[in-house]
């Protein structure tokens, strides 16, 4: 009792530098987590932590890390008490996710819940407030394409949906159908006057706090589920039983069964972009699997799959760290943040040389003694869904290359032909795929900047989709994808803008200025939502959103994506306590520590390819964009340019 009056009348003076919506979670917290706030609070209030020394803001995100992680992780559903698995029994990731978490065998396993990084904003009786189709026609839709510049590719947009479909997946509740028909001011602009979808399925979670949840069908774990599936039945069409390897066409590509359609792991909602990274790992699988069976030829089939779909999830999970996500985020701060997660901060010579050492901080969450879910079952979550909302990457046309050419001026390529890219989703997209071919296919998108994640940047191509079942089969009825990602938020119960970002401690705005100094931004937003900032849905806050220069998200995503990104690795035996020799093989661990990039991996397959067109820096950055020039500062000391 002493304790907390002595805290409350240290903290008394200082609730007056606090935003007042902070002040209840404040005095929830222990002495630790309110100095850590109060630094961080400040920090935001000045809108500095980008803007300092890489160090410092390296400590900034550090600490905010750690009270995302305290504050914005929420379980749904019971975790089993007194049912423990013993890991040794599971040297290898499962089909279906279970048993990597020896207290609870289904955490991130197919059909377990989506988690939360707050507690739900039930928005049942605002579903159609204002219209999602009217917010999609005034806010969203494209008007002029417009890109990253050199900063992001064609193949890092199709890395992203590659991601996604390893990892998340809503059921449907193919019993309830809703409908969205397209108010009178905006109909004649609207592709679909009207849509029916079915509804997310709700499923009773037997828990008193939150009562209904949403289950994934797709494995949450970095496993490589879009390659191998997220069951068993997938797995055997996957699987060619010799030798470990996946099946694979002739030509590189994925193969096709007896009536059309590829066989992978994850067949739905795809087009060509995505079908190319797909094949792009199954060769990675397979080329494994001949390594590791002329290394080791006592290893049979079982046993040579089960260590080359470690190994080959582990070259996803890098590549995504320390690639695509550096070309995402392009600051000097998170190129060492995120080479902090994979290596820590003693940097990759270091843990080479000595191995893990010295905790999560200095040694990286790779390589952990033990895995950490910080006291919250693993699962993705709906917010983290929501801000991988990122539809606005894709271009209406995939602009290919002439690979016969000779490349002219930094490795340039001329331009054949455009195709729209309605002709490249789905079945037609496959086909079309195997005209074009790998090699010509991901020239090309290395070749084309992506969209930007702005407003007035979500394609009109996709206001009338054919969705997809889950095994690849079209559905009758299209949808308007950009009225729908709206819907989706509200119907999930995710917090709109302004409360998203309370409740994950970001200081809300009070006016239109304070998220734009667009003034048409801010006369359009006055139309749809008044003059209610608290009625702004996430994604369109995002959209509008001023961005931190060099980042190609907004900051409100980019914190959910620091939490969870990190949660990926660190909550994961397979990057923790079971990262070593004896469950990889040696040659297998061997193999993941020499890859640092999505080139690394181009060039195992198609060693010309790099070599004769790409003169990044990175394989997700535009390819004919010089490379960053050397720069002698120590990165932890470097200090950010505007």
């Amino acid at each position: 009792m002493t304790m907390i009056m002595l805290k409350n009348l240290l903290f008394s003076p200082l609730r007056g530098f606090i935003h007042k919506d902070f002040h209840q979670i404040l005095d929830k917290m222990n002495l630790r987590d309110k100095l850590s706030f109060l630094v961080v609070h400040i920090i935001d209030k000045h809108n500095l932590w980008h803007r300092v020394p890489v160090f410092l803001g390296l400590v900034y995100l550090a600490l905010r890390r750690h009270l995302n992680q305290e504050y914005n992780l929420i379980n749904v559903g019971r975790t089993p008490s007194g049912v423990r698995s013993n890991p040794g029994d599971f040297p290898y990731r499962t089909a279906d996710g279970k048993y990597n978490d020896p207290f609870n065998e289904g955490a991130g396993s197919e059909f377990s819940f989506f988690g939360r990084n707050m507690m739900p904003v039930d928005q049942h009786d605002k579903l159609k407030n204002p219209d999602p189709m009217v917010v999609a026609t005034k806010l969203l839709a494209r008007r002029k394409f417009i890109d990253t510049g050199k900063q992001f590719n064609m193949i890092a947009a199709s890395w992203i949906q590659f991601m996604i479909h390893d990892w998340i997946d809503h059921l449907e509740d193919t019993q309830q159908i809703e409908e969205l028909r397209a108010p009178e001011e905006v109909a004649s602009q609207c592709p679909l006057k009207s849509f029916k979808f079915y509804k997310s399925k709700e499923t009773p979670t037997g828990f008193y706090e939150i009562k209904t949840g949403h289950l994934s069908r797709r494995t949450p774990w970095w496993d490589g589920s879009a390659i191998y599936g997220s069951n068993v039945e997938i797995l055997k069409k996957v699987r060619t039983f010799k030798d470990g390897k996946l099946k694979l066409s002739e030509n590189g590509l994925l193969e096709q069964d007896e009536n059309g359609k590829i066989i992978s792991g994850d067949v739905r909602n795809t087009w060509a972009g995505l079908v190319t990274l797909q094949a792009l790992f199954v060769q990675e699988h397979n080329l494994v699997c001949d390594v590791l069976k002329k290394e080791y030829p006592e290893l049979e089939d079982e046993e040579l799959y089960r260590h080359a779909r470690l190994v080959t999830s582990a070259v996803i999970a890098k590549v995504h760290t320390i690639d695509w996500t550096i070309e995402l985020l392009k600051t000097d701060t998170l190129f060492a943040a995120m080479r902090a997660n994979w290596y820590g901060l003693l940097g990759k010579k270091f843990k080479d040389t000595f191995g893990h050492v010295g905790g999560a901080i200095l040694g990286g969450l790779v390589g952990l003694k033990k895995p950490e879910n910080h006291g919250v079952p693993y699962s993705l979550t709906e917010e983290f869904v929501s801000v991988y909302r990122m539809h606005q990457l894709l271009p209406d046309k995939l602009q290919l290359r002439n690979i016969d050419a000779t490349p002219g001026p930094n490795k340039s390529v001329p331009l054949t032909n455009e195709i729209p890219m309605g002709d490249l989703i789905g079945g037609k997209g496959e086909e079309n795929l195997s005209r074009i071919g790998f090699t010509k296919q991901m020239v090309s998108m290395g070749h084309q900047a992506c969209g930007a994640l702005e407003l007035w940047n979500y394609p009109i191509w996709m206001r009338d989709l054919i969705a997809q079942d889950v095994d690849g089969t079209d559905r009758p009825a299209h949808v308007d994808l950009a009225a729908l990602e709206i819907y989706r938020d509200r119907e999930r119960s995710v917090a709109r803008y302004n409360e998203f970002r309370r409740r994950m401690l970001q200081i809300p705005i009070t006016k239109w200025e304070d998220l734009t100094d667009d003034m048409e931004v801010i006369k359009t937003l006055n139309e749809v939502y008044g003059d209610d900032v608290e009625q702004l849905d996430l994604l369109v806050g995002m959209s509008a959103e001023k961005k931190i220069k060099g980042f190609a998200i907004s900051e409100t995503a980019f914190f959910i994506f620091l939490l969870m990104a990190s949660r990926r690795l660190e909550a994961d035996r397979f990057f923790t306590s079971n990262y070593n020799e004896e469950t990889y093989t040696k040659k297998g661990l061997e193999w993941v520590n020499t890859t640092e990039s999505l080139k690394d991996v181009l060039d195992r397959h198609y060693p010309e390819m790099t070599d004769k067109w790409m003169n990044s820096n990175s394989a997700f950055s535009v390819w004919d964009s010089s490379p960053q020039p050397h720069n002698p500062i120590p990165l932890y000391f470097r200090v950010p340019k505007h």
